[in-house]
């Protein structure tokens, strides 16, 4: 394994057995393999990739995909049916917190001895005993039986002892998705620092904005196998297509993704920004106006599979109706598109998004809070023109819109189609420009000095 590798996987498969009765684990045993009384489920089937130290990786996929699995193998609390796991450094994992705790043992004695498995001797745990108990935030609670315990404290505590043990591989099982806001912003913010202070780290989640955030590369897995790994947010357009694609289409379009092979950009965002026109680079005008730019043009669409809708013709217009993609901070612009329904559909809501190159959500808006507000009844054949008002606040820069329509397949609301980087954009230049990020949220300095005399 090479040194700049903290964690290799080749050809990785996991097979688990199941019994449909009870009793036929004891038929098993006693056959001594003559007969085969279960039936195989490999949860994961051939896996490899490499992770250099310093790297955050993603792992998406839908739910059975194999990703909990995954980590199970590479922390160690699973072995594998085939393959091989290199890990090079100290591993903490974010899996079923306080999984391991003694209920009968009080928070504190579980500190030492959840420490001592992750590698820490107990002078390491007496130095950082006080950390972990100001982060977990349990008061007296520290020194009760954890049977007596919240689950919510139970959290607090088993992430306090993972993310203080400095590891240098931190293995992340949608942990964040448990306890309070507060709670999970604080996780963030440690997750972040481990991160700058050069730790691997290996993230699962089914959040896309929190991978496009957190994440340098991607892997996508479904039904046991790797199907691409790539920038997270060329990966995460193509998880999500899968995901919310109808299920008679779902195996063309993992053929579909697999055929594409690895992806080496942003999801193509590279491309559609290299072709914007010099005369649009150069501009360093803040009085000129908005204009269409006819190189400036999206090669990045991803389409979502149909449920039965067809959204087309998406465009920005000034306020007079005329096609523009080189906005002017501070104006007012309109985001429309047309809905096509091959089907009738209820509940019926539209909706956009501006995005970053790298995929970060800035903002957007759907045409109704709720269900309730929702459009109750949408006829075969009809054709919607959906139109959002929006002022630019954005920095100068490049930008994405999304548009989508959902509306209720079944039981539950979903997409009835969606496009992915549907029209690019970008906001021009400007002169002795004072804000900084991305969004101009229009501040104001004051400033105020007072000399003082010197005696």
């Amino acid at each position: 394994m090479s040194s700049e590798l903290a964690i290799s996987v080749h050809d990785l498969s996991k097979c688990f057995h199941i019994y449909d009765k009870p009793r036929d684990r004891l038929f098993q045993m006693l056959a001594r393999d003559r007969k085969q009384y279960f039936r195989e489920f490999w949860a994961l089937n051939g896996v490899s990739f490499d992770i250099r130290k310093g790297e955050t990786v993603g792992i998406v996929g839908r739910n059975g995909s194999g990703k909990s699995t995954l980590l199970q193998l590479v922390c160690g609390t699973l072995n594998p049916t085939h393959g091989t796991i290199t890990t090079n450094g100290r591993i903490a994992a974010l899996l079923e917190l306080g999984s391991g705790f003694n209920p009968e043992f009080s928070g504190r004695e579980n500190v030492y001895m959840n420490a001592a498995v992750l590698g820490l001797s107990r002078e390491e745990t007496d130095a950082r005993f006080s950390e972990i108990e100001a982060f977990a935030e349990i008061g007296e609670f520290i020194d009760q039986a954890v049977k007596t315990y919240s689950s919510g404290m139970m959290v607090r505590l088993a992430f306090a002892v993972a993310i203080n043990v400095e590891p240098q591989i931190l293995i992340v099982d949608e942990a964040l998705s448990v306890g309070d806001e507060l709670f999970q912003r604080k996780c963030f913010a440690r997750i972040e620092a481990i991160k700058e202070s050069g730790a691997t780290i290996l993230f699962v989640s089914h959040s896309g904005s929190a991978v496009v955030e957190l994440c340098d590369r991607a892997i996508l897995l479904d039904s046991g196998e790797k199907l691409i790994e790539g920038a997270p947010k060329s990966i995460i357009g193509k998880y999500q297509k899968l995901l919310y694609a109808p299920r008679e289409k779902v195996a063309s379009i993992r053929q579909e993704i697999i055929s594409g092979g690895e992806v080496k950009d942003a999801g193509g965002s590279e491309v559609a920004i290299s072709n914007v026109s010099r005369a649009t680079q150069d501009l360093d005008s803040e009085d000129m106006d908005a204009f269409y730019d006819p190189h400036l043009i999206s090669q990045s669409v991803l389409s979502y599979e149909s449920h039965g809708a067809w959204i087309e013709r998406p465009q920005l217009v000034d306020r007079t109706g005329e096609p523009v993609n080189c906005l002017k901070r501070g104006d007012t612009y309109r985001y429309t598109y047309q809905v096509r329904f091959e089907k009738g559909a209820t509940a019926v809501r539209f909706g956009m998004m501006i995005k970053t190159p790298g995929g970060v959500e800035l903002g957007g808006s759907v045409s109704a809070a709720n269900l309730q507000g929702a459009v109750g009844l949408v006829r075969k054949g009809s054709v919607a023109q959906v139109e959002f008002s929006f002022q630019c606040r954005l920095n100068p820069g490049t930008y994405f819109l999304n548009a989508g329509v959902t509306g209720t397949v079944g039981e539950s609301e979903t997409y009835l189609h969606r496009l992915l980087d549907a029209c690019l954009f970008r906001v021009l230049p400007i002169g002795d420009n004072m804000a900084t990020g991305t969004v101009d949220f229009n501040c104001v300095s004051d400033l105020t000095l007072k000399n003082i005399e010197e005696d």
